[in-house]
């Protein structure tokens, strides 16, 4: 979860934040690397998954399923009282954090390759900015943030092009549904800063996802599709368990072994992750705008979020996931 995590922040009054001038501890990289390859996973997953899947199945089962493994965790820490008390504000969270993207990822994977999924999720940081600059964030305007904004969609436009976009190789729409997903994924962490950071993030994960589960049931019923093969069933309970439930632990985990400004670094990760395991997994190709516009679309990632030019604090840069 939850890039644009896939983006919590974790609860002031529950996660003593941790002071990012030391150095990060063994334990702490160890997580990282954990999660770097958790959220860069799903993309994969989600395309094998939609293979006989439809893709409200694949939302209902993930969400309905990871609310199911996080509820004990949640029940034992007392989380979903305050959850429920921003009851409003939580289910805008999910919509806009799971809700929406998704079902926009299982649906453009169905012809999108996962590798550039995971590139083009991986635009969060540039509408974050841009979502900043109109909410009056002068620091989001510094020459180095608005040059990182430009390379940022630039490598979008290299990677698009050099894909096949305009000769139709890449699904266009396909496109367009994960820089939507971008755009949603950057949303979220304002709904959580503004109305939901003093909440238990557990709390508000459990709630988001049982509430989009028991929401996509009905239409997953209802939408025709295929017998589901071994491999789509696996798939799927992959993504659910490791993906999300095991995902969510490990990120509150992180956050407090790291803290909250730097956890959100990981999130640079994904992309390389979910290229490789395309490439090598389901035999994608490696495309010459991918492989010209990817550091492009990184490199301007880095700069938009200023990582290069002072500390992001928390309710500015939160991670995403697919």
């Amino acid at each position: 979860m939850t890039e644009s995590r896939r983006r919590m922040s974790v609860a002031r009054d529950t996660i003593d934040p941790v002071s990012t001038s030391g150095p990060i501890t063994a334990k702490g990289w160890a997580l990282f690397a954990v999660l770097s390859l958790l959220w860069g996973i799903p993309y994969l997953f989600i395309a094998e998954a939609v293979q006989s899947l439809s893709p409200p199945a694949v939302v209902a089962i993930r969400t309905l399923g990871a609310a199911i493994l996080l509820l004990p965790f949640a029940l034992r820490q007392k989380a979903l009282r305050p959850a429920l008390k921003k009851w409003p504000w939580v289910l805008a969270f999910g919509a806009v954090e799971m809700a929406g993207p998704f079902v926009l990822l299982a649906h453009a994977e169905q012809t999108l390759a996962s590798g550039l999924t995971g590139l083009l999720v991986a635009t969060v940081p540039l509408f974050a900015t841009i979502i900043a600059v109109a909410r009056g964030d002068r620091a989001a305007l510094k020459p180095s943030r608005a040059i990182g904004l430009g390379l940022g969609f630039a490598g979008v436009a290299i990677v698009a092009i050099g894909s096949g976009g305009l000769r139709g190789d890449a699904n266009p729409l396909a496109i367009g549904e994960v820089l939507l997903v971008a755009v949603l994924y950057a949303i979220a962490p304002f709904i959580v800063a503004r109305h939901l950071g003093a909440v238990p993030a557990l709390g508000v994960s459990t709630l988001a996802l049982g509430a989009v589960g028991l929401a996509y049931t009905p239409v997953a019923l209802s939408t025709p599709s295929e017998p589901p093969t071994a491999r789509s069933l696996i798939a799927v309970g992959l993504l659910t368990v490791f993906c999300t439930a095991v995902a969510f632990i490990a990120f509150f985990a992180l956050v407090a072994e790291v803290g909250p400004v730097r956890a959100p670094l990981m999130t640079y990760v994904h992309p390389v992750v979910a290229v490789a395991l395309g490439v090598i997994v389901r035999g994608e190709p490696l495309t010459l705008g991918l492989l010209i516009g990817f550091p492009v679309v990184l490199l301007g990632c880095l700069l938009a979020a200023g990582v290069f030019t002072r500390a992001v604090r928390p309710s500015e840069s939160l991670p995403v996931h697919p």
